[in-house]
């Protein structure tokens, strides 16, 4: 196994290819979109066991330096009232492999500039449309058909390319469709919140009608998102809502409480994007000889537990060393999805509780036992306590 074919040049796609070159397997990446940082507008977590597999790596520095440390959480109800405070699981490894708050955007762009410092190649404007499986002298290959009618042939082919994946059908085309959760997620920044934040902090509020969060960037900014009820958004045409009516519409939401939330959507500009939440509860088939899926192409969380990228990382480092260990393609994708199928499949159950927990907040006072559970995403050590050893 010396190539590998990496279709996705998101999160995974770039990790993949850093893994697997640590492995001795070289590796192309092949996006569909003509340049990469999609979804600009939108922020994550990525908690300890992400860093840590980045770690395994040693591309878990540029991720540290380009983001902001997410020590605890603080939970309010829609009259303002503190329900109480707990830190952030990982918070023990220190600021630097805590959990860290950073854009999708500028984690695309620090491993890709990693990835690119390491000599790994992207051929962007490649989308996937088919793969087959054949036989030479050397054994099974498999070679890629991109829309543009180019080819690309290597010893096994990596499915990176998130949740509406096309490798996925390629791999079982009866494959489930991701399920929209009923909720949609709203972004936002604001310097003129007029809200006073603490610090490292995630302030959540359990609103009448949706949920809420927020935290305070080092230089001042507020970087807040929504979980609203609503109909799945229309990925084949360009946002039929404006960021203004999004920002008037999330107001409204939480109008009738007795919290900052509609105060902070307020204050935002322009700088508003809203997606659809979506999960796949499970994927029955994982890969053939030659074809594997990671990532969201895999296994879908709704957003709420806020794993989905240290989940992808994860995948990545542990795919590598199963190809760097297993004797051919096959027993290598064999080894990966036995080391992962049931912890990803348990972090895909946990968030979609977390979404019903979030969706059913019209009363806008959860129960102990529901803001213990909201209040610990990523919380569990069986979840942020996971490491890879290489």
């Amino acid at each position: 196994m010396t190539k590998a074919l990496i279709i996705g040049g998101g999160i995974a796609g770039a990790v993949s290819a850093m893994a697997l070159q640590k492995a001795g397997i070289d590796a192309e990446i092949f996006e569909a979109y003509p340049t990469g940082a999609d979804d600009v507008g939108a922020f994550l977590v990525v908690f300890a066991n992400g860093l840590e597999a980045l770690r395994v790596i040693d591309a878990h520095g540029p991720v540290v330096a380009h983001s902001f440390p997410a020590q605890r959480v603080e939970l309010f109800g829609n009259g303002g009232e503190r329900l109480g405070e707990r830190p952030i699981a990982g918070t023990e490894q220190g600021a630097d492999l805590g959990p860290r708050t950073l854009r999708r955007a500028t984690l695309y762009q620090v491993l890709h500039t990693e990835a690119a410092r390491r000599g790994i190649a992207v051929r962007h404007g490649k989308r996937l449309v088919g793969a087959e499986t054949v036989h030479g002298a050397d054994g099974k290959r498999v070679v890629a058909t991109f829309a543009d009618g180019s080819r690309a042939e290597g010893d096994f082919l990596i499915g990176a390319d998130g949740l509406h994946s096309v490798t996925r059908t390629l791999i079982d085309p009866a494959a489930p469709r991701p399920r929209y959760t009923g909720q949609n997620t709203v972004c936002g920044y604001t310097r003129d919140a007029g809200a006073p934040l603490a610090p490292d902090t995630y302030t959540m509020i359990f609103g009448k009608r949706a949920f809420f969060g927020c935290t305070l960037a080092p230089d001042g900014e507020v970087w807040w998102f929504a979980n609203v009820p609503g109909t799945e958004l229309d990925r084949s045409r360009p946002p039929a809502a404006t960021p203004g009516a999004w920002r008037e519409r999330v107001a409204e939401l939480f109008a009738d409480d007795d919290t900052p939330a509609a105060a902070i959507v307020r204050a935002t500009g322009d700088r508003v994007i809203a997606s659809s939440a979506y999960d796949i509860a499970t994927t029955p088939t994982w890969h053939t000889d030659t074809m594997v899926v990671l990532g969201d192409a895999a296994h879908a969380a709704a957003p709420n537990a806020a794993q989905g990228a240290s989940m992808a990382i994860e995948d990545s480092i542990v795919l590598a060393k199963c190809l760097r260990d297993g004797p051919d393609p096959h027993s290598a994708f064999a080894a990966y999805e036995g080391l992962r199928r049931e912890r990803v499949e348990k972090v895909v159950a946990a968030s979609a509780g977390m979404a019903k927990l979030t969706a059913s907040g019209a009363t806008g006072r959860p129960s102990s036992q529901d803001r213990a559970e909201r209040g610990s995403a990523g919380a569990d050590d069986w979840l942020t306590g996971y490491r890879i050893e290489w």
